[in-house]
């Protein structure tokens, strides 16, 4: 039978493990925020679009579609 000396020390080099492998992994989102954030700040400095979400594309379009549709009526068009 294996002692119990055995399974503590592979518990706790298996949470030593998890610990180095969650440090890493929150390090890498991290840096991925920074340089997210950074790119965002470099967008608005230099006047470039940010990324549009789709449905905010697509209400755009249907708020110009719909003021399309409101000048042919005031002009008196029919659709």
């Amino acid at each position: 039978m294996t002692e119990p000396n055995v399974y503590i020390t592979l518990a706790l080099t298996s949470l030593v493990a998890l610990a180095m492998i969650v440090t890493a992994g929150l390090a890498g989102w991290r840096g991925w925020l920074s340089l997210r954030r950074l790119e965002l700040d470099q967008a608005h400095d230099t006047g470039l679009p940010v990324a549009v979400s789709t449905g905010a594309r697509i209400e755009i379009a249907d708020l110009k579609e719909r003021i399309k549709k409101l000048e042919a009526i005031a002009a008196g068009v029919d659709l």
